[in-house]
């Protein structure tokens, strides 16, 4: 265990997610949909690290973005980490390793059988922190598929009539 740190770690709040995640062009969220969707119904949870102290917070440093799945080998719920992000002058002080530590007791909490996650292959970085340091195992047997919007619509060709 970390005796002290010069962060700490919190679940985020809507105001939280809004401020942190800077819009890009291809972002679709919006404050309302974080609101809607993490906070209203909650889709999804977010653990938010915070330079400082919980009686001095300062800025954001790290975020962990997760969800809730199952699995039909397990027969157990699982924790899927849809986005970590560590503030770039913060990375190698331990930040995202405490968010994984959060992520690990969530996990437990939920008696989860497993995290998963994905991240970019071109991201060595990245890769080498969750095989070297973390111990994760690379799924490289699993190939990620997306259908989104038009092609979402398109499976209404394939709806079972009602009797």
């Amino acid at each position: 265990m970390v005796a002290s740190s010069p962060y700490f770690i919190r679940p985020a709040t809507v105001e939280d997610v809004a401020i942190y995640e800077k819009a890009e062009d291809s972002v679709k969220a919006t404050p309302e949909l974080y609101r809607k969707n993490l906070f209203e119904t909650p889709y999804a949870h977010t653990l938010l690290a915070f330079s400082g102290t919980p009686d001095a917070p300062g800025k954001a440093i790290g975020l962990a973005m997760y969800f809730f799945n199952y699995s039909t080998w397990t027969g157990k719920p699982g924790l899927y980490l849809e986005d970590l992000f560590v503030d770039p002058a913060c990375r190698g002080q331990g930040v995202g390793k405490a968010l994984f530590a959060e992520l690990g007791k969530v996990a437990e909490e939920k008696d989860c059988a497993r995290i998963d996650w994905q991240v970019l292959k071109w991201n060595q970085p990245s890769i080498d922190f969750y095989e070297k340091t973390l111990g994760a195992t690379a799924m490289t047997e699993w190939m990620g598929m997306r259908l989104e919007g038009s092609q979402i619509e398109n499976l209404r060709k394939f709806r079972l009539t009602s009797s």
